[in-house]
């Protein structure tokens, strides 16, 4: 698939490709170091309208199509994962639910400060009982005239530290299940809400994930999102709107993986010849290239199809899986083809290696992934 893009987004991409090697670049090593994005770095994406990729033109996003957010998303997956998390987040599933399950006042009030980056989105799902079975979670919330008083935790919630609205899932009616639960626009300065600790991870420094606590939390009745009972379903939609992006995300640190381990292959000498001249690195090179341009393909149709408003639940499902898994094999072939090099802190790697083993697991793990495609199988079948 030829992947064709219009003057505007060529140029928004070229510019946050400068941005990226002129910014973020530099303090890479500090971001990782520190485990937080400098206020210079998050200054100029909010100038250059990166928190409002999702976000319609009429509430001050740029609003663009789910395709041309990939080409974005490639750009910035070439990059810091940490820093990309935390734009992938607030575009992806911090703010998604509220764009296409929010109503006009809720849109009106939040999604301006989402699209300049004044406020952060984050969502609230997994907690320490409920990670990939997200019917069972233990946060309830119980309505009490005109509010509603949440009490739980949550967990692993990326953009915890920096957030200021969440989309949090919470049980209303124990007795139904999974139709029991219903979705909640939180704000960060709600009475008894609290963040907790900040998680240390392997990779991803820079994106900080902390616990969130509700302690008798007040939550106005007209912060549901949604229809009440709707939650679980809610879930599901956000959760499969963020796969075809974080696919994009992936594609982009494959393609710098690549770029990286081609110029080192050309340039390192060993036994008097570049070592591209072994067969057994051009044949790693290769499978990295062909996984990329499949990848690629998969990616793009997909985005297509969700802005035609086709049913991709199976197909999004399918990318976030492949997309992961590629970006698994090319990370570990990269290190391998710098050697001990690509063993070292000092180079970007190693980093790249760690960052990609969450892929496999965040916003649903690989396992989740192939779940959703044979239940959807099955539909198609019977």
């Amino acid at each position: 698939m030829t992947v064709v893009f219009s003057e505007e987004v060529k140029m928004l991409k070229d510019t946050v490709r400068g941005f990226i090697t002129n910014t973020v670049e530099p303090v890479a090593h500090e971001i990782e170091e520190n485990d937080h994005i400098p206020a210079e770095v998050m200054k100029k994406s909010k100038e250059l309208g990166l928190f409002g990729l999702s976000i319609p033109a009429e509430y001050d996003g740029l609003g663009i199509t789910m395709y041309d957010k990939c080409g974005i998303y490639e750009e910035l997956g070439k990059t810091v994962n940490g820093f990309t998390t935390v734009i992938g987040a607030h575009t992806g599933i911090g703010s998604v639910g509220i764009v296409e399950l929010g109503n006009e006042a809720q849109k009106r009030k939040y999604l301006p400060p989402m699209a300049s980056g004044d406020w952060i989105g984050a969502f609230a799902l997994t907690e320490p009982s409920a990670g990939s079975n997200a019917a069972n979670l233990k946060t309830t919330a119980v309505k009490k005239g005109d509010h509603y008083i949440l009490n739980g935790s949550k967990h692993f919630i990326t953009n915890g530290t920096i957030g200021d609205i969440f989309t949090v899932m919470a049980v209303t009616d124990p007795e139904k299940g999974a139709k029991g639960i219903t979705s909640f626009i939180v704000e960060k300065d709600f009475p008894g809400f609290i963040v907790g600790k900040v998680e240390e991870k392997m990779g991803l420094h820079g994106s900080q994930s902390v616990e969130l606590f509700f302690e008798d939390c007040e939550v106005p009745v007209e912060n549901v999102l949604g229809e009440e009972g709707q939650g679980y379903v809610n879930a599901l939609k956000i959760l499969a709107n963020g796969r075809t992006g974080l696919a994009a995300r992936n594609l982009g640190s494959c393609i710098k993986l690549l770029d990286l381990s081609m110029k080192y292959s050309l340039e390192r000498i060993q036994f008097g010849k570049p070592i591209f001249e072994q067969q057994i690195i051009q044949h790693y090179l290769a499978d990295m290239a062909t996984d990329i341009e499949a990848l690629s393909a998969m990616t793009y149709k997909i985005a297509k199809d969700t802005d035609e408003g086709k049913k991709v639940i199976k197909e999004a499902a399918m990318v976030k899986l492949y997309g992961s898994e590629v970006y698994s094999r090319v990370a570990d072939l990269a290190v391998q083809i710098h050697g001990g090099m690509g063993y070292m802190r000092e180079f970007s790697i190693e980093r790249y290696y760690r960052d990609a083993r969450i892929t496999r697991i965040y916003e649903g793990t690989s396992e989740i992934q192939k779940n959703i495609i044979a239940a959807q199988l099955k539909k198609e079948y019977s």
